[in-house]
């Protein structure tokens, strides 16, 4: 009896030190105050605006909008592209993919400029299966080119684009359901990636991952960021010339951390989730909101950064914040699956 009551008490043990571990590593104990030196400059009803991209160059914005339920999806999430010329500032929206003759709903985007026209790149999610799908932007009109598909594209969340042809992605999760995913989930496994794609193979430069993200990459610094939000970290990476990856450090955030925008300093500019298990069950449908966060951190080298929260809220005014872009004293922020996302302006 006494070692069947020893076996019991230390598998409620366990079991506490898992739970408890839960709880502080998903930010559930953190008070989070509304904070913002600045004010919302407007509202743009355009829903689930996960993620932005600018063209700081030819001051417009590239937004992917989809109109999502709870997730994961029972029925087909629908979506789009949207063009938002931004020197003018009435800051109207263009539908891009109207025509799209194919089930749409896109989550991370990329933006590369050739000489005379822009390449596109979208991750896209339906429920036959995950894709990447190819475009040209000349002026405001969108050609679509092709789709990609990989059996690497396990669960394709972000991309970034490094040239015409050549790109990486990351793998948010190892195992889409059953009990992979949820240790993945909630005991912070970390076993996702990123994959390299050279224009004609598919492979993976980076592994080890929890819940592998937002991705960007800093041309002028060679350095390539991976958004760890279970974690509460971005990662660091030098990009060699075949496109492997070396491991620099680790950037603790104290959020979970989701697209990564670069603006034209080289800070790095993140929409987070202050409280992982909040947002779950927000998108879960179970709760009606989820805390936002954007930091910035500028990164100035190994061992050698500061991570900034320039803007916090309870989920009252948005919730569960993607994605954060500045232009100018302009901050374009995105989210999950509220109806519109916000333009906020900052005082300082």
């Amino acid at each position: 009896m006494r070692l069947i009551k020893k076996i019991i008490l230390i598998v409620l043990l366990l079991i506490i030190v898992f739970v408890v571990n839960i709880l502080f590593s998903t930010g559930f104990f953190r008070t989070v105050e509304n904070q913002f030196d600045g004010e919302i400059v407007k509202k743009i009803a355009l829903p689930g605006a996960e993620d932005i991209t600018i063209s700081a160059l030819d001051s417009f914005a590239l937004i992917s909008s989809t109109d999502r339920g709870i997730f994961p999806p029972k029925d087909e999430d629908i979506g789009g592209l949207y063009f938002m010329e931004l020197k003018s500032g009435t800051f109207k929206v263009k539908p891009l993919t109207s025509d799209f003759k194919k089930s749409f709903a896109p989550h991370g985007i990329s933006l590369f400029k050739t000489d005379s026209t822009y390449k596109v790149a979208a991750i896209n999610h339906t429920l036959q299966g995950h894709s990447i799908e190819i475009f040209t932007l000349n002026g405001e009109t969108l050609t679509f080119k092709k789709s990609l598909t990989d059996a690497s594209m396990i669960s394709p969340n972000d991309i970034v684009m490094i040239d015409e042809n050549r790109f990486y992605f990351t793998n948010d999760h190892k195992y889409t359901e059953g009990i992979g995913r949820f240790i993945e989930d909630y005991a912070g496994l970390s076993v996702s990636n990123v994959i390299y794609f050279d224009g004609k193979d598919y492979s993976e430069v980076a592994s080890g991952i929890a819940y592998a993200n937002g991705i960007n990459f800093d041309t002028k610094r060679n350095l390539l960021f991976v958004a760890s939000p279970r974690k509460f970290l971005v990662k660091v990476y030098s990009k060699n010339t075949d496109g492997s990856l070396e491991f620099i450090e680790d950037i603790p955030c104290g959020t979970g951390v989701d697209n990564i925008e670069i603006d034209t300093k080289g800070n790095l500019w993140i929409g987070a989730h202050p409280n992982l298990l909040r947002f779950t069950a927000y998108a879960k449908g179970k709760k009606d909101t989820s805390p936002s966060e954007i930091i910035k951190i500028d990164y100035r080298g190994k061992n050698n950064f500061d991570v900034e929260t320039v803007y916090l809220d309870d989920g009252t005014v948005m919730s569960a914040s993607t994605v954060a872009v500045p232009f100018g004293n302009l901050i374009l922020t995105g989210n999950v699956m509220d109806d519109e996302f916000l333009i906020l302006k900052k005082n300082h």
